[in-house]
């Protein structure tokens, strides 16, 4: 077995550590000759630990507490001997830190925008280097790319532009022997301006029955169904054909004559999107401005402001025709259920003029109106209230009009979730989706004198069934108001009118159509022949129990009593333009 030699171990009187070897005459093996030692710790870089060959002569270091000696042989704050070394030593050293990270701001901190994102350098420098965690990264950032430039194109394609991409028709044919007159653009509406002064009213027709006040409590927990009124005439008599207009033009009362439906159309053309038309017929020194039969006018128009396009198939009950129809019966029956039926009428000066005698009629009130537009001009018009309700001993004339839901993926707000509390919601989403549908109802207000304007929210039992509805809230509002906070200039409709009448005024007499462009927002003035549209085909819509029926039972239980119509009430109400 081999053996193990110690070596001798010098011992030192004087102190700590190894014996001066001159002073003591002892040598330590493989000890090199004056080179001093260098401290180390674990915290500290490998160098000297002890120097035993230094002056001890120090009193102190500059600025170190008192009591304290630099005397220390571990002292080697003023020694360089190993200055060059732990210089280099410094240079490739580096220090791992695993504390937290701190969140404060670095000014040095690269900027995370598009253009720094897209610097291949900057890309290049923040891959890792192994070869495959390489390949993986670059695979990535070509994914993160391609999502950027999707996000990037379908931005570019937005709602506008789908909605424009929509087509939509005219509202009338225009014939190849038609002569185009005027175009008006919409952007020269908005510069107009005109102030008229309170009108008179020269005679009021009809009668009203009272406003149930019991609907202003109705919430979506407590809905009502909206009934039907088949047994009730409603009228959309254009101006010509109104015995009132024609015995006040014989008298030579005014100089224009129109409905409160066309000057309504006339005063929002520059919200409206659809296309419409009005005829014009110049008789004399008298201006008539009248509908044709089977008109536009006579329905509703339903997300016609919306991004959202709708159906293109007619047939779809969804589609922009069948949703029309279908808010023209709604806003009817809702115009006679929020009612006091019991038999007490307010009765006017004369009958309804266009009801025959013993004729069940609805609710309504005829009040034609005249306006002053210049010192020789007047303006009548018919405008129609349907209720009357007696608030503070006073009388006062109510419109009643009703916003309908469909679906509540179009508009994104489910009404039953959000009426009870988020109502302002709900109304920001329908004058977004149909500013053009309430700006006419509050100016057809306006026109009447109406002291209120209640709105009904009526919604579909089921999303596919068009044809059992409930009623889920009444809101009244007062219509100056309702104007403001919808943004509609007074004056600003009365200047559309004016500049619209005194354009007409100048044409020879002869009947003319304004129609508005179903592709941009203005409006044209064709010359037409005196027998256009005499024999038009006027397409009415199909009775309820020859329509597409809605679902019995769908995946979400819904009753087969609330989908099914009973087959006694699959009967149409009264056709609205007679």
């Amino acid at each position: 077995m081999v053996g193990f030699e110690v070596g001798a171990v010098p011992f030192n009187p004087d102190g700590w550590g190894p014996p001066d070897s001159a002073a003591s005459g002892l040598i330590v093996p493989n000890h090199p000759s004056n080179v001093p030692f260098a401290p180390f710790s674990r915290s500290e870089k490998l160098g000297r630990i002890a120097d035993w060959t230094r002056n001890m002569s120090n009193q102190g270091r500059p600025g170190s507490k008192q009591g304290y000696h630099a005397d220390s042989a571990f002292d080697f704050s003023g020694d360089d001997s190993f200055a060059t070394l732990a210089a280099d030593e410094d240079s490739s050293f580096r220090l791992v830190d695993t504390s937290a990270k701190s969140h404060h701001h670095n000014p040095n901190r690269p900027k995370f925008n598009p253009r720094w994102r897209f610097n291949p350098h900057h890309n290049r420098s923040q891959l890792p280097q192994r070869r495959d965690e390489e390949v993986e990264a670059k695979k990535r950032e070509a994914e993160k790319d391609r999502a950027r430039r999707d996000r990037l194109y379908n931005a570019n394609r937005s709602q506008p532009q789908r909605r424009e991409s929509s087509v939509f028709k005219s509202s009338v044919d225009i014939q190849p022997e038609w002569n185009m007159l005027d175009q008006i653009p919409f952007s020269t509406f908005s510069k107009l301006s005109f102030s008229v002064a309170e009108p008179e009213d020269l005679l009021i027709c009809g009668g009203l029955e009272f406003y149930d006040r019991s609907y202003d409590r109705i919430t979506p927990k407590n809905c009502r169904p909206l009934e039907r009124f088949k047994s009730r005439n409603f009228f959309k008599v254009t101006t010509t054909d109104d015995p009132v207009i024609r015995r006040l033009a014989n008298e030579d009362k005014a100089t224009v004559f129109a409905t409160d439906t066309i000057l309504s159309t006339l005063m929002c053309a520059p919200r409206s999107v659809y296309s419409w038309d009005i005829v014009v017929q110049r008789v004399g020194n008298k201006l008539f401005l009248d509908k044709r039969d089977g008109s536009q006018l006579d329905l509703l128009s339903v997300h016609e402001t919306s991004q959202e396009p709708l159906p293109d198939l007619k047939e779809d009950i969804n589609s922009i025709h069948s949703l029309s129809v279908e808010a023209a019966y709604i806003n009817q029956n809702f115009s006679q259920q929020a009612l006091i039926r019991d038999g007490n009428k307010v009765a006017f000066e004369e009958p309804n003029p266009f009801a025959n005698d013993g004729e069940e009629v609805a609710s309504v009130a005829y009040r034609y109106r005249r306006w002053k537009l210049d010192d020789d001009m007047y303006l009548v018009s018919r405008c129609e209230v349907q209720s009357v309700a007696d608030i503070n001993n006073q009388r006062q004339f109510l419109t009643l009009n009703a916003l309908n839901e469909f679906d509540p993926k179009y508009s994104g707000v489910d009404w039953r979730q959000k009426l009870e509390t988020q109502r302002g919601a709900v109304l920001a989403t329908e004058l977004k989706n149909n500013a053009n549908k309430l700006a006419k109802w509050t100016t057809q207000a306006l026109l009447a004198g109406a002291d209120m304007m209640k709105l009904g929210y009526v919604s579909r039992v089921h999303p596919r069934d068009h044809f059992n509805h409930v009623i889920l809230a009444v809101v009244g509002y007062k219509p100056r108001d309702f104007a403001t906070q919808i943004n509609l200039n007074t004056s600003n409709m009365w200047g559309i009118v004016k500049s619209i009448v005194d354009l007409c005024m100048k044409l020879k007499e002869g009947k003319y159509v304004l129609v508005k462009d179903p592709a941009k927002p203005q409006v044209r003035i064709y010359d037409v022949p005196q027998d256009a549209f005499d024999n038009d085909y006027v397409e009415e819509p199909l009775p309820e129990d020859e329509q597409v029926q809605p679902p019995a039972e769908d995946a979400e239980g819904v009753d087969a009593s609330a989908a099914v119509v009973d087959a006694g009430d699959k009967d149409t109400s009264k056709e609205a333009a007679k």
